[in-house]
């Protein structure tokens, strides 16, 4: 199943135009090792030496280069055209993805700056394009080793160790233009809510200098069918409306989204200027709501068992950047056919056509930020305002059900006791849940919690029996009379558990015997011990009363970590419907 609205390859899924270029492939490109580029103005005449294919970075083989030692000043350049029936519209170039401090420069003048490795953004770069002939967009890129940049599982010593891997530098997401009128919708913020059967839009619109009237038509259709249809005078800038989406044609009922029944609303937003359509956008959007009752995670109006596996979304030849849209796609239908009904996304914000998929197929998403790994005040500046960037735009996929903006205390290493950094994780919490108070959000992943909607727990505890013993005094666990996990505590001091959902959010992490990498505990000889062994560990968590989900570490291994249920190149080590029969029984 997929919606009308799709476009293959089309980077942003969820808000869709016809008109646009996509401009992956192959870029000049230089190292700027000596950081001399800007001074000598490489924006205006560009010394290149090498080819890239762009989106990936130089590290990987995809890439042509494939050069993993540390550059942290890279430099891109290419020529587009603008076609000739765009040629009086605005310019709006966009990036998915470039890591981690991007300059952008549009035919020598200075177009914009991004500082974040894992938010989109956009310049409208208009001003600086010829409307005939060849533009030269230039990107200077800057990748430090800074602990205070949000860089999750990317290696900072120059070479990989445990469970840090070769970094990425630079462009390493989809960059691509569309084509507007200068009126035209900005943005549409959507917010399902299930207990009226209605959904709100909250607009942004950039309005032109025309004075015509302006009118905003949102439509609303499932399966091919109009269900609602709106039209509002638009008299500013920023405004909402809330659509009731009972139907006669559906038989007086709305429909829900869930992993069993992914429903998705179809959503066309056109603008008009007098009678003249000067924007059309296409999204969608899916009827849930995720809420916590007595001690569970409910989807809907039904108590939710999440059976998630992490996933840290790495490729052999590639790395961060997805190879293709049919290796997300892939991925996917991998995690669904092992008997999963969710993802943790673990150290990493993943591409908006993954987020697409798991929205039409129904897989859940924990979305979990990147890890700053020091705590002053430079990174909670950058860690803030990234994080919000990235809530804001993957707020409209109903698949995210959960926020992870902590994990094991990384960046907030003395959260158990130090006051400050408490603070911090209670500031990060309060803003989220500002923006979005629907969903969950878990502060801090594994241990350590200070204010968190859900307790998790990681435990690499190998044997099932023992497992099980451990948490038959989950309430000393979670009440802090009991360490756990190498002497861990599950609360910060100063906080208490006050009857949140508890789930084992890591766990597994079983490798086959191979010298070159490693997994959690002792490594297994053969397929029939590795069953065994993940029989157990599995069983006890549900056999663990109060406890109402997991999430096996992991979907497949990751360079010199081997712990997956795949390989790198996405060969299964165990048959996907034995470990189904497993998560399933």
């Amino acid at each position: 199943m997929t919606l009308s609205i799709y476009r293959p390859d089309y980077p942003r899924p969820q808000f869709v135009r016809q008109d646009w270029l996509n401009l992956n492939g192959t870029w000049d490109f230089r190292f700027d090792d000596r950081n001399e580029g800007e001074a000598a103005r490489w924006f205006d005449a560009f010394p290149s030496n090498l080819r890239i294919e762009v989106p990936f970075s130089y590290e990987t083989k995809a890439s042509g280069i494939a050069d993993e030692t540390a550059h942290p000043y890279v430099w891109y350049r290419r020529t587009f055209e603008v076609p000739a029936e765009q040629r009086d519209k605005r310019i709006v170039l966009h990036f998915q993805g470039v890591d981690y401090l991007a300059k952008v420069w549009v035919n020598g003048q200075y177009a914009g700056c991004h500082e974040g490795a894992y938010a989109a953004f956009s310049f409208d770069v208009t001003p600086f394009v010829r409307p005939s002939g060849d533009n030269h967009v230039v990107v200077r890129a800057e990748d430090t080793e800074s602990g205070t940049q949000p860089r999750g599982k990317q290696r900072w010593r120059g070479a990989n160790f445990g469970c840090w891997y070769v970094q990425t530098t630079g462009i390493w997401q989809t960059v691509w233009m569309e084509y507007v009128e200068a009126s035209h919708v900005q943005s549409v913020k959507m917010t399902p809510d299930v207990d009226a059967n209605a959904v709100r839009f909250d607009y942004r619109v950039a309005l032109g200098a025309s004075p015509k009237p302006l009118r905003l038509t949102t439509s609303i259709s499932m399966e091919g069918e109009l269900i609602k249809e709106t039209t509002q005078l638009v008299d500013r800038a920023a405004f909402f409306a809330t659509v009731d989406l009972i139907s006669e044609k559906r038989e007086w009922r709305a429909e829900y989204w869930s992993p069993q029944n992914p429903k998705l609303y179809e959503v066309e937003f056109v603008l008009r200027e007098d009678d003249r359509i000067v924007d059309r956008v296409s999204s969608y959007f899916g009827l849930r709501k995720i809420s916590i009752v007595n001690g569970k995670v409910m989807l809907n109006y039904d108590q939710l068992y999440q059976r998630m596996i992490l996933d840290q979304g790495y490729w052999p030849d590639s790395h961060l950047t997805p190879p293709s849209e049919e290796a997300i796609i892939a991925d996917i239908d991998a995690i669904l056919a092992m008997g999963y009904n969710g993802v943790r996304k673990h150290q990493k914000i993943e591409d908006a056509r993954f987020l697409y998929w798991c929205d039409v197929k129904g897989l859940l998403v924990w979305s979990e930020a990147a890890a700053t790994y020091e705590f002053n005040d430079e990174a909670v500046e950058r860690f803030t305002r990234e994080w919000m960037e990235i809530v804001r735009q993957q707020y409209n996929h109903p698949s995210i059900v959960t926020w992870v903006p902590f994990n094991e205390s990384w960046g907030i290493g003395n959260v158990f006791s130090d006051k400050r950094q408490q603070q911090f994780t209670e500031a990060v919490y309060h803003l989220t849940k500002a923006f979005d108070p629907m969903r969950p959000v878990i502060v801090n992943d594994g241990w350590e919690h200070t204010v968190s909607d859900i307790l998790t727990l990681h435990d690499y505890e190998q044997y099932g029996e023992k497992f099980l013993a451990r948490y038959k005094h989950i309430a000393g666990i979670a009440g802090n009379e009991l360490a756990f996990n190498n002497w861990r505590f599950a609360m910060a001091q100063g906080y208490a558990y006050r009857g949140q959902p508890i789930i084992i959010s890591e766990f597994g992490g079983i490798a086959f015997t191979d010298e070159k990498g490693w997994g959690y505990g002792d490594q297994v000889k053969d397929e029939e011990a590795f069953i065994a062994r993940f029989r157990s560990i599995t069983q006890a968590i549900k056999d663990t009363e109060s406890v109402c989900g997991y999430c096996y570490t992991q979907i497949t291994d990751v360079q010199q970590e081997i712990n997956g249920l795949l390989t790198e190149d996405r060969k299964p080590k165990i048959p996907l419907e034995t470990i189904r029969s497993i998560n399933l029984s």
